[in-house]
């Protein structure tokens, strides 16, 4: 298996040096930029979509709809730790070594990458995160997809990864995501809604603020009944209180 991409024509080879090529024509500034993107910046992204996400489905829609997107929200950071579980023993199956140590002329961002290459964990857990965001809001799911596409790429052009090293770990995240998240739902949604009738962890799943439709259409929380005694009646009213 340690013999995977190791002949130049192979065309994942040729791409990886295409690719990596970028860094070496770049500004040295911009390598910097990459260097941090691809190995902090992108999941730090990747939180704060999150919680974003978060943010918006506690404070829109039914008490029914924040409990399933909360409980999505949960689903999708322990899809990428169960993703990383799931690698470890395809990393010391397969045995691919990093790209730089059999490929010469690259330019690697990143020293003390001595692990095996395929798959890339970082690919991994930034797919599986953004496929399990997907699950529980479409628009930031996809906004949490493209991040994890420029991760890939970014991993490839620090040199540190062959693009099948990326796409492996892009299918193993999606799959893991998907394959199990009806259990998962089925576990997490009890325990979502459990918590969110808690008086003190309940606003970490529904907001405090009453639901829009019990508001007037002025934007008024409605009409208040009058208090018995306090005027509001009509004259006839009045008389027949006397």
């Amino acid at each position: 298996m340690a013999g995977l991409a190791l002949d130049g024509s192979n065309p994942d080879v040729s791409l990886l040096y295409d690719i990596n090529g970028l860094a070496k024509s770049a500004p040295t500034w911009f390598d910097r930029v990459m260097e941090f993107v691809g190995e902090y910046g992108i999941m730090l992204g990747m939180v704060l979509v999150v919680l974003w996400c978060w943010w918006s489905v506690r404070r829109r829609g039914t008490a029914e709809d924040s409990v399933a997107g909360v409980a999505g929200l949960v689903w999708a950071p322990l899809a990428a730790g169960v993703a990383l579980l799931i690698n470890i023993p395809i990393r010391e199956f397969v045995e691919r070594p990093r790209p730089f140590k059999d490929h010469s002329g690259l330019e690697v961002l990143v020293d003390g990458k001595n692990d095996f290459s395929f798959v890339s964990d970082h690919a991994t857990m930034a797919m599986a995160l953004a496929v399990g965001l997907f699950v529980a809001h479409r628009r930031f799911g996809l906004a949490a997809i493209g991040l994890a596409l420029l991760e890939g790429f970014c991993r490839v052009y620090m040199g540190v990864h062959y693009p099948t090293d990326v796409i492996g770990g892009f299918a193993l995240g999606t799959a893991v995501a998907l394959l199990l998240a009806p259990l998962a739902m089925m576990m997490l949604t009890p325990l979502v809604t459990a918590v969110s009738r808690s008086p003190r962890l309940g606003p970490l799943v529904r907001s405090r603020r009453p639901r829009p439709e019990a508001a007037g259409r002025d934007g008024s929380m409605g009409i208040p009944e009058p208090r018995p005694g306090s005027g509001g009646g009509s004259d006839g009213e009045k008389g027949l209180a006397a």
